[in-house]
């Protein structure tokens, strides 16, 4: 994977070229699999992805590129009711996408009943002026939210890859002919230390239940990186010792799975050996520590 930085978008971006370039805000409730509607878009994992709601915690920048256009989306965090601070400034980064995006996509659960959740995208979106697309997933389970207004509506199944070729055609209708904004063969923003949290708190989520994957946080401390290997020194934080004694004691092959499949992948994607050094620490409270929900925000 390549890390985007300021240089490399200015010495690698042929700003003479011309295609239909802007800025795609993605709204949704938890788990309506739009991580995996970006990853197939893009063909490459740019958002993890798992079945418990409320994976994605910041905005993730993935692009894609076409013979035509560049298409910048934004994979926003999900919006969802809660009296939590840091679930609170969750929604905000969610909602500051919007004001910076020229089409927005609202992603609905198909195969889910229409929730409360919804009401309060629909009351978001009153105040965006951009064109709103509405995009039902999961359309190869059973319907279970009604579709009745179908005007800028797509039905989508990522996993089958059906109508995703329609739904990008119907984005560029409302993108503007401009220069590139980055290389062409650049698919994301995300900084090397974060990318390689995000694939541990995957991993994480994949591997426990209740209430543990939304009661860690990851941290990358350093990254020593050679051709062959890459060295790294991460650790997960929970919030209670119990939390802890649960991912590495009670199930004592759990943070050897975590490992052992955040290695696998990290391989994969950076194609290099892995070096993987994974601990576990107590973070009493980090949830209400603002310098903490800062750095995992930023």
């Amino acid at each position: 994977m390549k890390e985007l930085k300021l240089e490399d978008i200015l010495t690698n971006t042929d700003f003479n070229v011309l295609k239909k370039v802007w800025y795609v805000a993605i709204i949704w409730r938890p788990n309506t699999w739009k991580s995996t509607f970006v990853n197939t878009l893009l063909w490459q994992k740019v958002s993890i992805t798992s079945n418990i709601p409320q994976t994605t915690r910041k905005r993730v920048l993935a692009i894609y590129n076409d013979v035509d256009s560049q298409i910048i989306f934004f994979d926003t965090p999900w919006i969802h009711k809660s009296e939590l601070g840091f679930n609170q400034k969750i929604n905000n980064e969610a909602i500051n996408s919007l004001k910076e995006a020229d089409v927005v996509l609202h992603f609905i659960d198909s195969s889910r009943p229409y929730w409360e959740e919804e009401k309060q995208i629909e009351n978001i979106l009153k105040f965006v002026k951009s064109p709103i697309l509405k995009v039902f997933s999961k359309i190869d389970l059973p319907l279970k939210n009604e579709i009745n207004d179908k005007k800028n509506t797509f039905l989508i199944s990522s996993l089958k890859n059906t109508w995703l070729n329609e739904l990008i055609k119907e984005v560029k209708n409302h993108l503007n002919i401009w220069n590139l904004f980055y290389p062409e063969d650049y698919y994301t923003d995300q900084n090397i230390y974060f990318r390689i949290s995000e694939i541990i708190r995957e991993k994480v989520f994949l591997n426990t239940k209740e209430e543990i994957p939304h009661s860690i946080y990851v941290e990358v401390e350093e990254i020593d990186e050679s051709d062959e290997l890459l060295k790294i020194q991460s650790y997960i934080y929970t919030e209670t010792d119990s939390q802890k004694y649960i991912i590495v004691w009670k199930a004592w092959s759990l943070i050897t799975k975590i490992w052992s499949s955040s290695r696998l992948e990290l391989e994969k994607i950076f194609e290099k050996k892995i070096f993987l050094s994974l601990k576990v620490k107590v973070m009493e409270k980090w949830r209400k520590n603002d310098k903490i929900i800062k750095q995992i925000l930023k």
